[in-house]
């Protein structure tokens, strides 16, 4: 009994198996916690910085239009004077409401009008050793059209002349033509301006008289970098974000920072490309839309994206900024991830921390109560050990939990009924020595009557061979050979046979007679002997009546239905077998009997499949089908024949399950049918065997091929 039931080797400790799948549990509970919370918090920023990128791009928008309204409203309150002739634009003695309007806007550069004469009026700001100055600029036929700049007075009124500049004539200016063209109020282009040179945008509508005829011009300049750029900074774009405007072609016009904008110096000087900015964050942020979008053209709609710098995610907010007015410019705002993830990065490490006190805390407490747990059991454990050394008679005593108690009391009734069980098996494998011995003594008698039958069937099956040996020899024995073959001077023949098994059910066979020769191909249902000796039963019985003359074909079928009839029956579960008989004379072919398909080729190549299920009836079945059988003339020209194949052919699988076909064969037959018989026979042959490969041929294959030829001498 020791050595049955031997001490197992050590395992995992109870203890241990309470507390690390417990702490794992936690552990992956806390961290999923932790995570869940983390990706929460990740996805409020987000919405809260889609909200921000908004609400700020809104912001900046109204900001810009009514930043750049107020220009359109200057100069229609111009439009209005000039049409009515309220301005001194001939003589340039005083420009009272376009200095007001300069006055007024700080952003306002310069207001001003030009008329189809050529002369020109406007106010302008300037600044001199740091002092800022308001002027006034003439261009008429006093000035003899040089731009003339002169000091105003604080009611609009010229004094003293300052400097004469060079030539100007307002309608070549592309202010002045640009209105033309649009036919109303609209933006130029931004460009840097050649006495400032700050960015600058300009404002102009066309003036017409009542009769819709071009007065001229009135314009307003917008310098785009003080009032603005001061906005764009002072916005809360989170702690590091940035915004920017640039137009469709890249220039950027206006940003938070203030880098500059401009690059070069003198006629040289120009506004830079945003992907050019010194700003890393604009600079990237450029380059990332460029990249983006093939042509920014395709930003018509507000879009919100997002892009990696520097491993971390940038939010991205496009507004695009349109208007009737000719303005086309994108507003662009971007915000770092980490400007909103600082609180909730402290918040996981609060969190982390927190669930690790948590973890530590409830491990301990794991491990005290597992200690509580598994001492009780380990005592079970070590009873268990001396039962199984054999000492039946030992119990435990179990105190503290009640189940592990009542684990106890159970163990004790065990440890009872197994001395009790021991004692029963003792005296049953008494019994069941001595059972064993007289079992034994049978099976030795019973083993010699198995060795006895066993060389019985080994006799039995050498005799089964050496007669299924001598069935295929004889089988073999009557096919037609070569050399008779060779005989008929008018037909060239070939013919194959390949069975499936030691004997096969297939049959063809040429009989030569006097005035004709007799062809036959037949297929019996199954394999083995009783398939084979029943061919050669149907070979013998037409090879009898063939040399009887009867020519008919119904009672020659008939009379070889009625030859194996009886015999065919005894056989179980009954044979019998497909037969077709051709027979040739006087170049031409009668064909009788129920077969496969006979393909009658043509010495061009052409086949003619001939149906034989309207000319006979299986061969065995019944014992009279004179009813069922008619016949069909074959005419044979020069060149022309037939090929006849049984089942075994055109159903011959490769290892796909995939059949040869009858299309197949026909195609193989065109291909070859220039040849002799014995050359179309292998061609067929070998691309059967070509597609079934290494795999065991499933059904005998037979073929028959007749071929009409020129007569010749009969070679002996």
């Amino acid at each position: 009994m020791k050595r049955l039931l031997s001490r197992p080797s050590r395992k995992a400790s109870l203890r241990y198996l309470l507390i690390i799948p417990f702490v794992l549990q936690l552990s992956a509970a806390v961290g999923l916690t932790g995570y869940l919370t983390f990706l929460n918090g990740r996805e409020s920023v987000s919405k809260l910085a889609s909200q921000l990128r908004r609400e700020m791009s809104s912001r900046i928008e109204a900001e810009l239009e009514n930043y750049l309204e107020s220009p359109h409203q200057f100069n229609h309150i111009n439009v209005a004077s000039l049409a009515q002739g309220q301005f001194d634009i001939q003589n340039g003695s005083n420009a009272l409401q376009l200095l007001r309007q300069v006055q007024l806007s700080p952003f306002v550069y310069a207001s001003y009008c030009g008329n189809e004469s050529g002369d020109y009026l406007g106010a302008y700001r300037s600044e001199e050793n740091n002092t800022p100055y308001l002027g006034l600029a003439v261009s008429n036929s006093e000035s003899n059209y040089f731009l003339t700049l002169y000091d105003i007075d604080n009611d609009g009124n010229r004094q003293a002349l300052d400097r004469t500049v060079n030539p100007y004539d307002p309608r070549q200016r592309p202010w002045y033509s640009a209105a033309i063209e649009a036919k109303g109020a609209t933006w130029g282009e931004v460009y840097l301006d050649f006495a400032t040179g700050l960015p600058t945008i300009t404002a102009s509508e066309p003036v017409y008289n009542s009769e819709n005829q071009l007065i001229g011009v009135c314009a307003t300049d917008v310098v785009l970098l003080q009032d603005f750029r001061q906005f764009l900074a002072n916005l809360s774009i989170g702690q590091t974000g940035k915004a920017f405007v640039m137009d469709r072609s890249g220039l950027l016009i206006s940003s938070s920072t203030n880098e500059p904008i401009t690059t070069g110096q003198g006629e040289d000087l120009k506004l830079i490309q945003a992907i050019d900015s010194s700003e890393p964050l604009i600079r990237e942020t450029a380059q990332y839309l460029t990249n983006q979008f093939e042509d920014i053209a395709e930003l018509t709609q507000p879009q919100q994206l997002d892009f990696t710098l520097n491993q971390e995610r940038q939010f991205v907010q496009v507004l695009p900024l349109q208007n009737s007015r000719g303005l086309d410019w994108l507003i662009v705002l971007v915000v770092p991830e980490s400007d909103f993830m600082a609180q909730i990065h402290a918040g996981a490490r609060t969190t982390f921390w927190l669930c690790l006190l948590t973890l530590g805390a409830t491990t301990l407490s794991g491990i005290l109560i597992a200690r509580w747990v598994s001492r009780p059991i380990s005592q079970l454990g070590r009873a268990s050990q001396m039962i199984a050394q054999g000492d039946l008679d030992h119990r435990v005593t179990l105190h503290g939990i009640e189940e592990i108690e009542t684990l106890g009391q159970a163990f004790n009734q065990m440890a009872e009924q197994l001395r009790e069980s021991f004692t029963a098996l003792e005296q049953a494998n008494y019994t069941l020595e001595t059972r064993v011995e007289d079992r034994t003594a049978e099976l030795k008698t019973a083993y010699a009557e198995i060795s006895s039958l066993n060389e019985r069937l080994q006799a039995d099956n050498l005799r089964m061979g050496a007669e299924l040996d001598v069935a295929r020899q004889l089988q073999q024995m009557i096919l037609p050979r070569e050399q008779e073959l060779n005989q008929i001077s008018e037909l060239d023949i070939a013919g194959f046979m390949e069975v499936a098994t030691e004997v096969g059910g297939d049959y063809y066979d040429v009989i030569h007679r006097k005035d004709s020769v007799i062809i036959g191909i037949g297929d019996v249902t199954g394999h083995g002997l009783e398939s084979g000796v029943l061919m050669i039963m149907v070979q013998t019985a037409i090879r009898a009546l063939a040399a009887a003359n009867d020519a008919n074909p119904a009672t020659f079928l008939n009379a070889v239905n009625q030859a194996i009839y009886q015999n065919a029956q005894r056989m179980s579960p009954g044979k019998n077998l497909t037969l077709a008989l051709l027979d040739y004379r006087d170049e031409q072919l009668w064909l009788t009997g129920q077969h496969e398909e006979v393909l009658v080729v043509r010495a061009s190549g052409s086949i003619e499949r001939i149906d034989t299920i309207d000319l006979g009836f299986p061969i065995g079945m019944v014992d009279d089908i004179t009813e069922f059988v008619s016949q069909v003339p074959i005419h044979l020209n020069l060149g022309d024949g037939i090929v006849l194949y049984t089942d075994g052919v055109i159903e011959a699988e490769n290892h796909q399950r995939q059949l040869y076909g009858l299309e197949r064969l026909i195609e193989v037959i065109q291909q070859n049918w220039q040849q002799a018989a014995i050359d179309i026979r292998h061609a067929i042959i070998a691309d059967v065997q070509k597609h079934i490969g290494d795999r065991a041929v499933l059904d005998d294959i037979t073929l028959v091929v007749v071929k009409k030829v020129e007569e010749m001498a009969i070679v002996n």
